[in-house]
């Protein structure tokens, strides 16, 4: 199988892959993970599907491979970090408009704990967001402190044109996966 790779992008592009990538396969419970424009487009993503996960030798990601290790379900919201993607983007434009009727200034972090999971979102820069989906079992805690890690990392790096970069290499391996 050939595998997706980074191989084209900017050092900065392929930085923010191993930053992902380094989130998933070290905090136990996270189902997936997806970078959001502040337009709602997905710029990153933990899906193994999409062609921004990257691939082993043996056709596996790293991602499966830590959440084999952990015995951890690989679906997301109906198995997609696109869905995720979706989800983050309406809660991140639901509470940014609470917080303005509230005038309570801009939002940190939101997050929504449910009976199976648990969803975290949280602003990167510039309206772009980082969201997680979370299995039941997951320390929140532990979850939290280490988007915020990436979000410090990361927010720096993600100017307008990485956030162009990271869309025209999602829409350049998109088409080219459907011929």
């Amino acid at each position: 199988m050939t595998a997706p790779s980074t191989f084209g992008l900017s050092s900065e592009a392929r930085n923010l892959h191993w930053l992902l990538t380094n989130l998933v396969e070290e905090v136990p419970g996270i189902q997936s993970v997806a970078v959001v424009s502040s337009d709602g487009l997905l710029l990153l993503s933990s899906d193994p599907g999409l062609p921004h996960a990257r691939t082993n030798s043996r056709g596996g990601t790293p991602i499966d491979e830590a959440r084999q290790t952990r015995g951890a379900r690989p679906t997301g919201p109906r198995g997609s970090s696109a869905d995720l993607a979706t989800i983050v983007s309406g809660i991140g434009s639901l509470t940014i408009g609470a917080a303005r009727l509230m005038d309570s200034g801009p939002v940190k972090h939101t997050m929504v704990a449910m009976e199976e999971g648990s969803l975290f979102v949280m602003s990167i820069s510039d309206g772009s967001l980082l969201g997680v989906h979370g299995s039941a079992d997951c320390d929140m805690s532990v979850v939290a402190y280490h988007m915020a890690l990436f979000v410090g990392r990361a927010g720096h790096v993600l100017t307008p044109e990485l956030r162009s970069e990271l869309r025209k290499s999602l829409e350049t391996d998109s088409a080219g996966s459907h011929r």
